[in-house]
């Protein structure tokens, strides 16, 4: 079985290579910092990868993670989502207490126990962060959705996702009310002064652009008909 080590570097290069553009390696300073550890410290585990077959890793342009690799970050990447959902449901645990306590059980988890826990919870397809759990043939559905911070005044919006995953910035968003699945309007948005006003029923709620962009939401309202989804174009009544 891969250690603990070997896990999380497969599952640190798999997300960050999902948040960069297609087909692009994956720097060591990138997985250093998201691991905390010195770049030195990652090129000596990336040469690790590579005689394993997990990763291909060229010195100066970074490391992408073979099929075998991918392979093993989808089930690790399954497990923690699975670990959030099931802490989130059963044991009313916060979205921004679940990620540490699944990142201590995942390496431990059996696969078994992983499916009993998907099945229980009735195969969900996402995370209480709104972040797609890969199913066990490692296929997962993708999010549709855009930042908060590329909508318009005027634009109304559901919360779908959350790629901050940081404790602090998540119960800022809980005392917004900018939770999964809440619903709003974009009142302002000001890149040029680096704000952005919604509202959510008569709250008014002022964010900075850098956390709106962390905001995933989709303009589609559930209970809406098509053309109430749709925009108005400018000047119409």
């Amino acid at each position: 079985m891969p250690s603990l080590t070997v896990e999380n570097y497969v599952k640190t290069i798999a997300l960050i290579a999902a948040a960069s553009p297609s087909g692009t390696a994956v720097g060591t300073g990138e997985i250093a910092h998201a691991l905390h550890v010195s770049p030195g410290t990652v090129t000596g585990m990336l040469r690790t990868l590579s005689e394993a077959s997990l990763a291909t890793y060229t010195p100066y342009e970074g490391v992408q993670l073979t099929e075998a690799g991918q392979r093993l970050a989808m089930k690790i990447i399954r497990r923690h989502r699975l670990l959030e959902r099931f802490l989130a449901e059963t044991l009313t645990m916060t979205w921004d207490e679940v990620h540490e306590e699944a990142e201590h059980m995942e390496h431990a988890a059996s696969e078994r126990l992983i499916d009993r826990i998907d099945a229980f919870l009735g195969y969900p397809s996402v995370d209480p962060h709104g972040d797609p759990i890969p199913r066990a043939d490692g296929s997962l559905v993708a999010i549709e959705g855009s930042p908060l911070a590329h909508l318009r005044a005027g634009e109304r919006f559901r919360v779908v996702r959350v790629i901050d995953q940081d404790p602090a910035f998540l119960r800022y968003l809980s005392e917004c009310g900018l939770e999964l699945d809440a619903t709003g309007e974009v009142a302002e948005n000001r890149p040029e002064s680096g704000a952005l006003v919604c509202t959510l029923g008569r709250r008014a709620i002022a964010l900075g652009i850098t956390a709106a962009e962390k905001v995933v939401v989709s303009t589609a309202i559930p209970g809406r008909t098509p053309s109430e989804n749709e925009i108005p174009s400018p000047g119409s009544s």
